[in-house]
């Protein structure tokens, strides 16, 4: 499509006499774009003046703008060194003329506009430093370096930062650049030689860009960017920029950050540098202390360059930067780089650099209303144009409106509008953008009194409010002794103490939040996080009333609140498949072994945290919270298991045979655990015919396993950065503790049909594969119903029975009235009768209530027994489940604070915790007595049989 079919505006000339100085120029022209010509010459004198000096080109390169870029564009790159000074400019005329022409006549959008401008800079950077660098190799002062290196400037690159790095540069944009090397290229001795001569290639090439000659300049470019500029030379080492980065970088340095990308030179190495710089500017957390962060540099921006300070009273037109005063287009780049910075560690999808796509992107993930980023978008663009056209009229970087009525009557008939109806628009415009925005930060107004005030570590004014011994010992936590905690601390006060006093015992909440301040290492990002989001802090105050063991769990693990944000932390359970995939994408995201450990320690704590604040808050029940905890331990050993094979065959080749598999034994077989469950597992392997692996360091089956299975022990117990994941117990395995970590295939079927005791064949019937080799897998389960399908003599499984739970009595007794584990009619007891059922009855069941009912179909208890039973087991599993939620270790009723109470009881049924109490005592009483006489009179009936070998 022609460029005039495309035009669909021209600006009205407001001088019509420099206007008519060019109308011999259009004759012969469409009258569409003869009026945009003189339009555009009666409006700006600068863009006029490139009619003249282009007219031998302009008139062809409106009939195909895009054709006529690109040839630029490749002019540009064939372009010979000493060549540069001239052509540059030359191509900067054109590029300006054709990018203004097309903006004033609406054939090419906003973004077509600011990309074609930063093209047409990455072309003439590139040029620039392809020339100057390889003047310093061809006269030797560049070690080691050839021809050939020139095209990627010696391992030099140049990062566009800003608009540029954005692709949004303005008409008359500076070029903010860092210029890094990559020092690995060069030998040791040679370094200091090398860096010499890129530091003087860097200042020659900006010189080429920036220098004002007869010819005009190409851009004015700006290195102050770097790291420390007043000390630092204007290229630096990538390694040294890095260290910089991770032990001074300040916020406004990672904000400029998300916007860089490499731009000239060695493109490839500035890849490699902002991959190395992620962890800098994309933090692992919610990240809201930057909130902060960035306010304040928008009051000092103001402050200094901005205009009417801070911003009391409307916005008045005149002189109002477009850019940096209140409501201008840096107010909405703050407001979405800022979000950018406190969600984007961890969402990849919100490390985008333009502000449009960008403001969509943080829409899609829920943290920005479609409503509000809509008109943001809308405004963004419409103040573009303005500084657009500003820039425009004499080729100046500015973004101030005028000054009097003449320069608004000038813009005006440059955008082709009624001058009252743009003022109008413009004052509604940066009015409506700066209500938007100022709401997301922290408003201009002091905290709450004495907020301000006090030493660092000093909580201003708290012992007033909360006369308690308690609050004294806060100002030694680490979490207060930045001032700049306590501030933000401060304003979070009154909302807390309503919080607490609110609760149904203030002084057991107050108990349990000192807990968790005390446990806090760092107070500024986590109560920056309370500041922002303050339903955060009424779920603090809510946990801490009832649990305390799950606030102190939030003192360590603070960075799960950040899953608290996500749109679906309340949503459905996902399940095990959707729960695998998701970890299993997320680790493949990491780089390194290591980072990945550490991924699913993260992941794995904000999900056990989602599962016990839907359980304090009622939405799941305990016997859906334990098979949520189940399924989510599930999850991490299928993920965790192939990155462990895969870190293990980097040494030693791949799992020799058909691999192995992993069994879940126990409770975590039989789909349900707690919140503080140990993991009971076995590993299989089965090696075939294969007596070692093909590694670089190859070993024998037998090692191989087992040192595969200890490093799978190790990735799911290392505390790490990110803590341990879980406990493992495998003592299950064949053998128990004496016998190998691994079992081998053959070994293990052979010890199930041959020589395995009672007790194990009890804990068979919880077994099941989690992950590893699936035909191995399908064949141990096959073995499974083979074994427990075996006919085996009554009397023999239930005298073993009746010993393995004398010994367990001797062993352990339960720790109080409420404890639901050990001790005769408990969970323990039952489930032990019940797998001894499944066991006699044939059937490869895994859970306690289809055993109890073989037991009956057995008639070692009648149906109405199995009932009772059933009821007693499914109140230890309520107890058990929820008691490990409220507290780590076993605890009397008495411990227990009132919203824990409240919390159990609403588990129970019970009305008051006597009555549950008497309720537990009356049940398990009943359920022991009902188990003995089962198994007296079991024991009765085979009494003329005592040859338990049979």
């Amino acid at each position: 499509m022609s460029f005039q079919t495309r035009l669909t505006r021209s600006p009205t000339p407001y001088d019509s006499e420099r206007a008519e100085e060019l109308r011999g120029m259009t004759a012969g022209l469409a009258p569409e774009i003869a009026a945009l010509i003189l339009g555009t010459a009666g409006c700006s004198p600068y863009l006029k003046s490139l009619l003249e000096k282009e007219i031998a080109w302009w008139p062809g390169a409106l009939e195909a703008p895009e054709a006529a870029m690109a040839a630029v564009l490749a002019e540009v790159d064939e372009m010979a060194p000493d060549a540069l000074g001239a052509g540059l400019r030359q191509a900067k005329r054109r590029v300006a003329l054709l990018t203004g022409l097309a903006d004033l006549g609406g054939v090419w959008s906003l973004e077509e506009v600011t990309a074609a401008l930063t093209r047409f800079a990455d072309a003439a950077t590139h040029a620039a430093f392809r020339a100057t660098v390889g003047a310093e190799i061809r006269r030797g002062k560049l070690p080691g370096a050839t021809e050939q290196d020139a095209q990627t400037a010696g391992g030099l690159t140049a990062l566009a930062m800003g608009k540029m790095g954005a692709f949004e540069l303005n008409y008359s944009s500076d070029i903010d650049l860092i210029c890094l090397f990559d020092e690995t290229r060069f030998e040791r001795d040679h370094y200091g030689e090398a860096r010499q001569s890129l530091v003087r290639a860097t200042r020659k090439a900006c010189a080429l860009l920036s220098d004002t000659t007869a010819e005009g300049y190409v851009f004015r470019t700006d290195l102050r960017l770097r790291p420390d500029p007043a000390v630092t030379p204007v290229v630096l080492a990538m390694e040294a920029a890095e260290r910089y980065y991770e032990s001074l970088g300040r916020t406004w340095e990672r904000a400029a950050y998300v916007k860089a990308r490499p731009c000239a030179g060695d493109i490839a190495a500035g890849e490699r540098f902002l991959r190395d710089l992620t962890p800098f500017v994309w933090r692992r957390h919610l990240d809201f202390a930057a909130i902060q962060d960035a306010h304040d540099m928008r009051l000092r921006i103001r402050d200094h360059k901005g205009g009417h300070g801070r911003g009391v009273g409307p916005i008045s037109l005149r002189g109002h930067n477009m850019k940096l005063g209140r409501g201008g287009i840096r107010e909405i780049e703050f407001f979405t780089q800022t979000q950018q910075i406190i969600a984007g560690g961890r969402d990849p999808s919100l490390r985008l650099r333009g502000t449009v796509d960008s403001l969509r992107a943080l829409t899609a993930a829920g943290w920005v209303p479609e409503a509000v980023s809509e008109r943001l978008i809308l405004r963004y663009r419409q103040h573009r144009e303005v500084e657009h056209r500003l820039q425009m009229i004499n080729d100046a970087q500015t973004h101030d409106l005028p000054q009097n009525d003449s320069g608004f009557a000038r813009l005006a008939a440059f955008m082709g509008v009624e001058e009252r109806a743009m003022r109008a628009e413009l004052g509604a415009a940066l009015t409506e953008v700066h209500d938007l925005i100022e709401g997301f930060f922290v408003p201009d107004q002091p905290g709450p009194e004495g907020a301000e005030t006090g030493s660092a570590g000093e909580v201003p004014k708290l012992h007033d409010i909360l006369p308690n011994e308690v609050v004294g010992r806060w100002m030694n936590y680490p979490a207060l002794r930045s001032q700049r905690a306590c501030t933000i601390f401060g304003r979070l006060r009154d909302r807390l103490v309503e919080q607490l006093a609110d609760s149904a015992r203030p002084e057991e909440a107050l108990q349990a939040f000192d807990g968790f301040l005390k446990g806090l290492p760092a107070g500024v990002q986590v109560f920056s996080l309370f500041e922002a989001r303050p339903q955060l802090l009424d779920l603090l105050v809510e946990i801490c009333a009832v649990s305390p063991e799950l606030g102190a769990f939030l003192s360590r693990n603070s960075s799960v609140l950040d899953a608290v944000i996500a749109g679906d932390f309340f949503a459905d359970w996902p399940g095990t498949a959707a729960l695998r995939e998701g970890l299993a994408a997320r680790m493949a995201r990491e780089d390194g072994y290591e980072a990945r450990l550490d991924l699913a320690r993260r992941w794995a704590k904000e999900w056990h945290f989602r599962i016990g604040v839907h359980h304090l808050r009622g939405m799941i029940d305990a016997e859906t919270a334990g098979r949520h905890y189940a399924e989510l331990a599930e999850a991490v050993i299928a993920a965790l298991w192939p990155e462990v094979i895969a870190q293990f065959a980097r040494r030693h080749g791949p799992p020799p045979g058909r691999g192995a598999a992993v069994l879940a034994m126990g409770s975590l077989g039989a789909g349900r655990i707690s919140a503080k469950s140990d993991l009971d597992l076995i590993v299989i392997y089965d090696p075939e015919d294969e007596g070692e692996s093909t590694g670089p360091k190859p070993l024998s089956a037998r090692v191989y396993y087992a040192r595969l299975t200890q490093a799978f022990v190790t990735a799911l117990t290392a505390r790490m950065a990110q803590g341990k994941l879980y406990e493992v117990d495998m003592r299950l395995r064949p053998s128990g503790s004496q016998g190998p970590v691994a079992a081998s295939w053959a070994s293990f079927r052979n010890y199930q049909r041959d020589e395995a005791w009672t007790w194990e064949h009890l804990a068979l019937t919880r077994a099941r594969g989690v992950a590893g080799s699936e035909a191995l897998g399908a064949d141990i389960e096959s073995l499974r119903e083979e074994v427990l399908s075996a006919p085996r003599a009554q009397a023999k499984v239930l005298h073993d029975l009746e010993e393995m739970r004398v010994r367990l009595a001797a062993a352990k007794s339960p720790a109080g009235p409420l404890d639901p584990k050990p001790g005769p009619g408990r969970a323990q007891d039952i489930e032990l009768f019940a797998q001894a059922a499944t066991l006699l009855a044939g059937k490869p069941s895994r859970r306690t209530p289809a055993g109890l009912i073989a037991a009956a179909r057995l008639s070692l208890i009648d149906l109405p027994e199995a009932e009772e039973l059933q009821e007693t087991y499914a109140l230890c599993v309520a107890l058990q489940i929820s008691l490990r939620l409220l507290a780590n270790t076993a605890v009397s009723p008495e411990e227990l604070g009132l919203g824990a109470r409240r919390f159990l009881l609403s588990q129970t049924g019970d009305a008051d915790l006597a009555g549950l109490q008497a309720r537990f005592a009356k049940r398990t009483e009943r359920a022991a007595e009902i188990l003995e006489q089962a198994l007296a009179r079991a024991a009765k009936s085979a009494s003329t049989t005592p040859d338990f070998e049979t």
